[in-house]
């Protein structure tokens, strides 16, 4: 069963490409282009709804300076007049933005790339609070410079995921993103200083390593030790926005707006969004005799933390902070991620998992499951 919903999910997402559906091709879905001096949403850019306010500007002296990543993704042109590889500076939401609408570019126009004209700005030549110095805002071109397809540029921009596209100059468009903090970027995670218990004691996620035992719940709701064969995100160094979620009993877990907590339910558990989660929910806690405890939230809140990071076990759960928890986040149903992530299973199966540090970022495969999901899976079933 878990074989068929992964075939059924990639199979789709190889099928279909952009556009939506679930198990079949959708039909095509026209594209009106964007007309000069237009954006979308029809709203100002620092609106909340749109990017966002801008935040300051970064230098390269600053300590945000670090949560830039660079883009060397060889579909794209980069302009890079200064020489000095500002333009493929960007943050991450910006980078998975582009590298989409880069696939895009080249669907519509075989043969065509797309091209970026300015990125990050170190040198101050936009205006006091561009985002472009935030390294949320870029402007694009077709490789070719046809200005005949910049309407449609902008419009496949926005349907890329660009949180604010303008038309803006005859020349170029400009397309910016939100913040990581305001979205809960990533693939969803638990901050470096939750606490996990191994077989070894108690530990915080920050010093946790691949290939240790923490304690989770089986399909049955037993607790568990199960192996971390993996992390689905990891980055010491991102701030991020989290909901912490409190119980009756004190048990406080504090996860990223798109991960999924297990909830009591009448037949074991039911999965829910950590900004779903409201009062009077009822967390599954740690207890005594290896069974799980039911308490019921009094109040949630907002928080912003330092360090990111997801842990994947074999049963697909951990229990942090003394709470139960999905180890998936985006995608609605704990079980079809289960089923989706299989392959890392059998992989650390066969060959065993490579115990030590995981690399940075968001694990490729993860990346590539979320790429395809947003395009397969119905938007009732992500988080947005």
């Amino acid at each position: 069963m878990r074989l068929a919903l992964v075939l059924l999910w990639l199979g789709a997402a190889a099928a279909c490409g952009p556009g939506r559906g679930f198990t079949h091709r959708p039909g095509p879905r026209r594209l009106y282009p964007l007309v000069f001096g237009q954006h979308v949403p029809n709203i100002i850019e620092d609106n909340g709804r749109a990017s966002g306010p801008p935040e300051g500007r970064i230098t390269r002296d600053d300590e945000k300076f670090k949560d830039l990543v660079p883009n060397y993704n060889p579909d794209i042109d980069f302009k890079d007049d200064e020489g000095t590889g500002a333009d493929r500076l960007m943050t991450q939401r910006c980078k998975e933005k582009l590298n989409t609408l880069a696939i895009s570019v080249m669907m519509q126009w075989p043969g065509v790339r797309l091209r970026v004209i300015e990125g990050w700005d170190e040198e101050g030549s936009h205006l006091e609070h561009s985002l472009h110095y935030e390294g949320r805002a870029v402007d694009v071109t077709t490789s070719d410079r046809d200005r005949r397809k910049y309407g449609m540029l902008a419009r496949l921009a926005y349907e890329a995921g660009f949180d604010w596209v303008y038309y803006e100059s005859r020349s170029y468009i400009h397309c910016s993103v939100k913040t990581e903090s305001s979205v809960g970027m990533g693939a969803g995670c638990f901050p470096g200083e939750a606490r996990v218990l191994t077989t070894e004691g108690e530990r915080d996620l920050a010093s946790l390593r691949i290939g240790e035992k923490v304690l989770a719940a089986d399909d049955t709701g037993k607790m568990v030790y199960s192996e971390v064969i993996a992390f689905i995100d990891r980055d010491p160094n991102a701030t991020r926005r989290f909901i912490e979620v409190t119980a009756e009993n004190g048990v406080a877990v504090t996860a990223t707006p798109s991960h999924l907590l297990l909830l009591a339910a009448a037949d074991g558990w039911r999965e829910a969004f950590a900004a779903a989660v409201r009062p009077g929910d009822v967390l599954l806690t740690r207890g005594e005799g290896g069974v799980m405890r039911p308490a019921r939230v009094t109040h949630t809140r907002p928080v912003f933390k330092r360090g990111v990071y997801a842990p994947l076990t074999k049963t697909g759960t951990v229990i942090v902070n003394d709470a139960l928890a999905s180890c998936y986040a985006v995608v609605r149903s704990h079980a079809l991620a289960h089923a989706a992530m299989a392959p890392l299973r059998w992989r650390a199966g066969w060959r065993g998992a490579a115990a030590g540090d995981a690399p940075r970022g968001v694990h490729w495969y993860a990346s590539a499951l979320y790429y395809f999901g947003d395009f397969v899976l119905p938007s009732s079933y992500t988080y947005r």
